[in-house]
């Protein structure tokens, strides 16, 4: 039988490797590192003595490549609707602690500037309710739709409206990991014809219950069976004129390719382009910050759910609540990445406690992870050069969520791209 040997256990590798297991071939998926996820993955912080995700993600209901893959794996009960977040004298929709309320999907916001709260139902009014939202401002919406290649999202829209604070500018930083003046306005659009376009049924937000490795990554290893060989990285690829011939994982540990083996390069951009000569592949790319705050002795304060409050006016940008972790998440952080923890832990955590109506109690035990290289840098011209699966050589293969999905490089991005690499081999 031939075999498919996938380079790469993050979504995209492990994405594409539970599709072609179900398919009946023969898969093995070779990591470098001694666990399986990359950058969406559960460990548990000595510092914190908590499991904590190196990152926090949301998604939505209209990630359907998300959603079939966590189907899967069997994991589909894993994603639940967040509570909303908020203080007491909040509107009903943001109250933390006691029962949660019983609220129409959407995403709550507070204005750290002015202490101003809203919530922005799922669906096409949504603008409606952002404050400063006008009618017309849908407009914006339909301009999106219809950016050229080289298009931003600021250059788009209309920076001065309310509306552009207080929404577009929060959702394009925290879909594309990076600022509107540089983010593709062609990439918003995509992700905007998925969700938003779609209505209420396809934009509800959705979170982890547990944790990213429980949701995405342990269920499909189990699936996977032994099929997953850890500390097993590829030094070198031999190529021919028109396929791969051989892997080469050092030691003398080298896998001979037949004739109908394949092999899926999963691997992030900067090491598929030094695997492959020539690769065209971005470059750039963009940091994401997250601090973790162990919140245990404020637990009668915190709600035993799962929150999501969206933040503006401030250094924070989302705010995830979840087993005593509040958890902050900053993108396109550039600028923040190279500042001392301690220094980033006092800027976040008064607008943490502002949040979660804590007034001025003191900082709690802290985590903050940064991770440089979070995403490649999604501006007009990098996503020019992100490739396709198919490559040049017949049985090589790429995946990754700086392929070229059409989406930006999201969970749903990268289990996209798995999926891709995937249909291209079954359909032969």
């Amino acid at each position: 039988m031939s075999s498919v040997h996938v380079i790469g256990a993050g979504l995209a590798g492990l994405s594409c490797a539970v599709r072609i297991d179900a398919a009946g071939l023969n898969v093995t998926v070779h990591e470098a590192a001694g666990y399986a996820g990359g950058r969406c993955r559960s460990y548990l912080d000595s510092k914190l003595d908590r499991r904590i995700d190196n990152g926090n993600h949301l998604l939505l209901s209209g990630n359907r490549s998300a959603l079939a893959y966590l189907s899967e794996i069997g994991a589909a009960d894993s994603l639940v609707a967040p509570e909303g977040a908020g203080v007491a004298g909040a509107p009903p929709a943001l109250k933390i602690g006691g029962t949660p309320p019983c609220v129409p999907p959407g995403f709550a916001f507070l204005d750290l500037e002015n202490g101003g709260r809203w919530t922005v139902p799922a669906g096409l009014s949504c603008l409606l309710r952002v404050p400063g939202g006008r009618f017309r401002d849908y407009l914006d919406g339909f301009r999106l739709s219809r950016a050229g290649p080289g298009a931003t999202v600021a250059g788009i829209l209309d920076v001065e409206a309310p509306v552009f604070r207080n929404f577009w500018e929060p959702l394009c930083v925290g879909v594309l990991n990076i600022s509107a003046e540089e983010g593709a306005a062609s990439l918003m659009a995509a992700v905007l014809g998925e969700t938003l376009g779609l209505g209420a049924a396809a934009c509800s937000p959705r979170v982890v219950r547990e944790g990213l490795s429980e949701s995405f990554i342990l269920p499909a290893l189990k699936k996977l069976e032994n099929k997953v060989l850890f500390n097993h990285r590829l030094k070198s690829i031999e190529l021919s004129v028109d396929k791969a011939a051989s892997l080469d994982f050092g030691g003398g540990d080298n896998v001979v390719l037949g004739d109908g083996d394949h092999v899926v390069l999963a691997v992030p951009p900067l090491t598929a382009a030094d695997l492959i000569p020539g690769l065209e592949a971005p470059r750039g790319s963009r940091a994401i910050v997250n601090a973790h705050f162990l919140m245990e002795e404020k637990r009668s304060s915190v709600s035993a759910g799962v929150s999501l409050l969206g933040l503006v006016g401030g250094v924070s940008q989302w705010l995830f609540v979840r087993g005593g972790i509040a958890s902050v998440t900053i993108s396109a952080a550039d600028h923040l990445a190279g500042e001392s923890n301690e220094v980033l832990a006092g800027r976040l955590w008064p607008e943490v406690a502002m949040a979660l109506g804590l007034g001025g109690a003191p900082m709690p035990p802290v985590r903050i992870v940064k991770e440089k290289r979070a995403t490649f840098a999604q501006t007009p011209e990098e996503i020019m050069r992100r490739p396709g699966p198919v490559t040049k050589w017949r049985n090589l293969l790429l995946a990754g969520d700086w392929t070229n999905t059409g989406l930006p490089a999201t969970i749903e991005g990268a289990i996209r791209s798995g999926q891709n690499a995937a249909a291209e081999i079954i359909s032969g």
